[in-house]
């Protein structure tokens, strides 16, 4: 597999054949029902149950419920504490890490460099501590002077106080080099073929939706995901080809609304769509539309690419290049995406093109078990040698 999975740590058949007991902690929880994050805590924690390891995730209760669980073989261990855009994640996360010195981890995977605060507590029984820091989240516009501040710190608490930090992308390696002299390893995320539901699933047929005939796109309602700027650009395209709308965001309602008005009646908001539901969207769009501007690897577009109905139109940022190489159709300008999306449905052979080759880029850099391979040797190697430092 080419990059973007490096440095990955070798071991040794003895090593490798002892199951570890791994948490991951700094998500919403399991089963996903909020963004990427959740998707990465379900699908490589599922994957290490099938290898025979346990796996716990610590998750928030309103979307978890209230009483511990399996999901897909994984634990789900249900942690109660504050609502709130700007305490709601480290609070749970400082809740999460009291709650795992109950147990005996080998490791811990923690997510977002916002966490990393809480590091020497999930360390504090001996597990071997791992970070992904995710993109750059101070950058994002949501974010008042206090919380970029507040991610500055992470990042630089993530290189201190972790075994081992990483990324899932590599022109995120690329900052941490360029602004904390360190060098990340490398993780990719993943996105898999499988069983998909019909053209005549309930998620398109409530909204009146045809196989092949609408724009899609999916992400939080904030101003950094850019709906605000496809609905607007949208106006500007002929024909009556519904806009679908996926995603939503629980502090955004001003944005929110802006979003809304700008709509015009072929624009359609689905809210939050999991599952099967979102699968369906996906696998019948005629095109999806990337429109962010921070962070790494998008688990939305690398799904686009793995199942997508049809080519992708993406914001020309760094992160969409390296992920998307020659796959779609970039775009800088309003106008240029609107031309973009008439190109979707007016040229659909240009478009089966994209398609294939998006998912053939896909297949070779973006799969999920080559992603557990990963983690799994990095997760046998960080346990060894904490075992070593106690022994």
């Amino acid at each position: 597999m080419s990059a973007p999975l490096l440095d990955t740590p070798r071991v040794t058949e003895a090593s490798a054949a002892a199951p570890l007991d791994v948490a991951i902690a700094g998500t919403r929880g399991v089963p996903a029902n909020y963004s990427g994050f959740e998707t990465f805590a379900e699908e490589l924690g599922a994957r290490l149950v099938e290898r025979g390891h346990r796996v716990t995730v610590y998750g928030r209760v309103p979307y978890v419920g209230r009483q511990r669980r399996r999901h897909r073989g994984i634990e789900v261990v249900p942690v109660r504490g504050p609502r709130g855009k700007h305490l709601e994640t480290p609070c749970h996360t400082l809740l999460s890490a009291f709650s795992s010195l109950r147990r005996s981890h080998d490791v811990v995977l923690l997510c977002n460099a916002a966490n990393a605060f809480a590091l020497p507590l999930f360390g504090l029984r001996g597990a071997a501590t791992a970070i992904n820091v995710d993109g750059v989240d101070r950058l994002r516009r949501k974010w008042g002077r206090l919380g970029r501040l507040w991610f500055w710190a992470g990042e630089r608490l993530s290189l201190r106080w972790a075994d081992q930090p990483l990324t899932d992308a590599t022109c995120l390696r690329d900052y941490y080099r360029e602004v904390h002299e360190v060098e990340l390893p490398v993780i990719a995320y993943g996105g898999e073929r499988g069983p998909l539901p019909g053209p005549d699933h309930p998620a398109l047929t409530r909204h009146g939706l045809r196989a092949g005939d609408y724009a899609l796109v999916v992400g939080r309602l904030e101003p950094e995901n850019n709906a605000l700027a496809v609905v607007e650009a949208y106006r500007d395209v002929p024909g009556d080809h519904p806009l679908v709308v996926v995603g939503d965001a629980p502090y955004a309602d001003a944005y929110k609304a802006q979003v809304r008005a700008a709509a015009d009646r072929r624009v359609v908001f689905t809210g939050g769509v999991y599952g099967e539901g979102y699968l369906a969207l996906m696998a019948y769009s005629a095109c999806y539309v990337a429109a962010g501007e921070v962070g790494g690897t998008h688990p939305a577009l690398v799904e686009a690419m793995t199942f997508g109905g049809g080519p992708i139109v993406a914001n020309d940022v760094p992160e969409h290049r390296e992920v998307l190489g020659e796959s779609a159709l970039f775009y800088v300008s309003r106008a240029e995406l609107s031309a973009a999306l008439a190109r979707c449905f007016s040229e659909p052979e240009r478009g089966a093109e994209l398609r294939a080759a998006a998912r053939a880029r896909a297949d070779e850099r973006y799969r999920w078990d080559a992603v557990t391979d990963a983690y799994e040797a990095l997760f046998h190697a960080m346990a060894r040698q904490s075992q070593g430092a106690r022994s």
